[in-house]
């Protein structure tokens, strides 16, 4: 194997991850957004639900917490390619706060879009791998 190869199948891999947190955050959510409806709904006291409301609530934190880390994962990996000079491994949606017009997810015709467009907002250096 090659480092390009293992790259991509770092880079897969944590896309897997990053999706799969957000996608608990999602469910979650939901979730804890239907428990008052369902109270209400069913005619029982605000105090028969509270504590599975107050499980998902921490359910919440809890996967918050988790994709803080992820994405810290993330940034550590990007700095560590660079050191490998792997800057152009990318997987996913590519679209990052500040930069210019959307590139991977859609939303344009993808004209000027080249390997000088990465992304440079990440910490470049090794010490924080």
């Amino acid at each position: 194997m090659t480092r390009l190869s293992v790259g991509e199948a770092l880079a897969a891999r944590l896309y897997a991850a990053e999706t799969a947190i957000d996608q608990a955050l999602i469910e979650t959510a939901t979730l804890a957004a239907a428990l008052p409806a369902a109270r209400a709904d069913a005619w029982v006291s605000a105090v028969t639900g509270q504590r599975a409301f107050a499980g998902t609530a921490a359910t919440i934190s809890a996967l918050a917490d988790a994709r803080a880390h992820i994405v810290q994962t993330h940034n550590t990996l990007t700095a560590l390619a660079r050191k490998l000079g792997l800057e152009a491994l990318a997987v996913g949606p590519m679209d990052k706060p500040g930069d210019g017009p959307p590139i991977g997810g859609g939303g344009g015709d993808g004209a000027g879009i080249g390997p000088d467009m990465v992304n440079k907002s990440l910490p470049g250096e090794a010490a924080i791998c």
